[in-house]
């Protein structure tokens, strides 16, 4: 799950993570109002969405001035902002955050995550601040800085010094620094984080250490521990396919392909992706109904997988194990005569009452091609969309 930039922020400010200080508004009087309450000469504009990259798509403005305050938040309110992470279509603006300025020394970057390869929390620090990670990265992966924590002991001073040393800070700087990331991973640990990025981490002509942005995504197997983090939820930043599909326990992702994916099990739904691509096509969507999926779950995934428009085409790829192709067969069935399938559907079952599922398709009396293995599926779909 993702929050907004002011929603992070707050939450890593009960941490003792450095922050400005900075109000939410819905409306320009609202921000102008803000601004007053912060006082000072400058402040700057923030548009609240979920997506990087708004400074360069005119969704982070300066103003010296309340009435470039007002003029900021009447231009962005309500503007579709296009960044390199919404995609052409871009997001509504509902929301800004406005924010003290600061004198900014230098930036950097900051963020936390959870290394598969180490299981271990790692903490990643670059020189170069206000960059994409990636593009850092690819072009200058010895200007990055990692260190994993043994949870056996749980972050230690030496770690943040490690961080602080490593960016080049000295004086106020490096205390103010280890401050920062211990306070950070003590908010990262307790709230059942998955990522935790800073960029840019400033350092400000006073020698602290502090967060200009904030992005923060949590494990969503732990939001039954954090109600007051699930509350921050904006169901109006995601996709309405995503969220219903989250309603019925199905993992759902939307991709920007044509031929839509029912799969139980993440592995076997990656490889059928790779497959449809291997035999030209492009997949839909990532769909995962899991192993005990019953009749009704079934056919809502079928029915989320049929509301993409860009859908031309539908492969269902099932191994059953706990999942009985039975119970498949019957879900797809009666997903198709629900909506009035009107695309190339091609099935491909294996496993636990395999036989009875495909009595149970080729008896429906419904379009349905049958498929004997992956590689018969994938040729069958990509061939059946390409003619349709």
């Amino acid at each position: 799950m993702n929050i907004h930039e002011y929603q992070a922020k707050g939450l890593l400010a009960k941490f003792g993570v450095g922050v400005l200080s900075g109000q939410v508004a819905y409306t320009p009087d609202e921000a102008v109002e803000a601004a007053e309450k912060l006082g000072g000469q400058v402040w700057v504009v923030k548009a609240q969405i979920h997506a990087g990259g708004r400074g360069k798509g005119g969704g982070v403005k300066v103003s010296k001035s309340l009435d470039e305050v007002r003029e900021n938040a009447k231009r962005m309110i309500g503007m579709n902002l296009v960044t390199h992470q919404t995609g052409p279509k871009g997001k509504l603006v509902k929301r800004i955050y406005v924010e003290s300025g600061c004198d900014i020394k230098r930036e950097l970057y900051l963020g936390m995550l959870v290394d598969r390869a180490t299981s271990r929390i790692t903490i990643m620090a670059s020189s170069e601040g206000g960059v994409e990670i990636e593009e850092v990265a690819a072009k200058h992966p010895e200007k990055i800085i990692k260190v994993a924590v043994d949870p056996a002991s749980g972050i230690l001073p030496f770690h943040a010094r490690k961080i602080a040393f490593g960016l080049g800070l000295e004086g106020n700087q490096v205390s103010s620094c280890v401050k920062f990331v211990m306070a950070m991973y003590r908010a990262f640990v307790e709230l059942d984080c998955s990522i935790v990025e800073i960029n840019p981490l400033v350092v400000t002509g006073a020698g602290d250490v502090i967060a200009l942005d904030a992005k923060m995504n949590f494990d969503d197997n732990a939001l039954y521990r954090h109600k007051d983090v699930e509350e921050m939820r904006d169901e109006d930043e995601e996709d309405p396919a995503e969220l219903e599909a989250g309603k019925h326990n199905l993992n759902y992702i939307k991709l920007d392909g044509n031929i839509g994916c029912m799969v139980n099990g993440a592995g076997l739904a990656m490889a059928t992706m790779d497959i449809i691509k291997l035999y030209g096509g492009q997949p839909a969507n990532f769909l995962d109904v899991g192993g005990g999926a019953t009749k009704e779950r079934v056919t809502t995934a079928f029915k989320i997988i049929l509301s993409d428009a860009n859908v031309e085409g539908i492969l269902v790829n099932i191994f059953g194990g706990i999942m009985r192709c039975d119970v498949i067969a019957e879900g797809v069935v009666a997903a198709a005569k629900e909506v009035s399938l009107h695309v190339p559907l091609v099935v491909r079952l294996e496993g636990t009452n395999v036989e009875l599922g495909k009595k149970i398709l080729a008896q429906s009396g419904l379009p349905i091609l049958s498929a004997d293995n992956l590689a018969d599926a994938a040729e069958k779909i990509v061939k059946a969309v390409k003619e349709a």
